[in-house]
């Protein structure tokens, strides 16, 4: 589970670069993949929100993939410069065959950066369509992965989608997935 936050710093924005890699990413393989964590939260918050460090996480992106599909994917990761990186969890048993690839660039601001895709493999996973044709894991299903598969379960969307859920609500689409608690 994820570390309680820093009150201080609700106002902090994810660098637009960080933002704009993931995209990039994301839309070559948007076909092939459901995708989970924090990306999944972004994408079912409303279009064009402000992307706050603590509303959703972006250090990483956490995709599943239908076994049928692994190959494409692998294939686009590889023609994009991301290699495969070894985990700790690389050896343990686990029915979503986890992997990770990673990217490092140097950007015109003269800046390094590491784009990081964990990936799974499903072929059984309940999933939602949302802003602009984007597969994500059903918001139900995302949350019960708080346990063992994403760690950042105090961020702005993961509590008010549980809250929302409680109350009979869907998040998806609701601006409060990235409104600041304190406001």
């Amino acid at each position: 589970m994820g570390a309680n936050h820093n009150i201080k710093r609700y106002g902090e924005l994810w660098p637009n670069y960080r933002i704009e890699l993931g995209l990039e990413i994301l839309e070559k393989l948007k076909q092939w993949i459901v995708i989970s964590g924090g990306w999944a939260w972004h994408f079912m918050s409303e279009m064009n929100h402000k992307e706050y460090k603590h509303a959703h996480d972006h250090k990483d992106i956490d995709i599943f993939v239908n076994p049928k599909n692994v190959g494409i994917v692998m294939q686009i990761l590889l023609e994009e410069g991301f290699e495969k990186v070894w985990t700790r969890y690389d050896h343990l048993p686990s029915n979503e065959n986890f992997r990770r690839y990673e990217k490092v660039e140097w950007l015109h601001i003269g800046r390094e950066v590491r784009t990081t895709i964990d990936f799974f493999e499903s072929k059984n996973l309940e999933s939602i369509q949302t802003n602009g044709g984007w597969n994500v894991v059903e918001p139900k299903t995302l949350l019960s992965f708080y346990s063992n598969i994403h760690s950042s379960d105090k961020c702005w969307a993961v509590k008010t989608a549980v809250k929302l859920l409680a109350e009979g609500k869907s998040p998806v689409g609701s601006p409060l997935l990235t409104k600041n608690p304190l406001k």
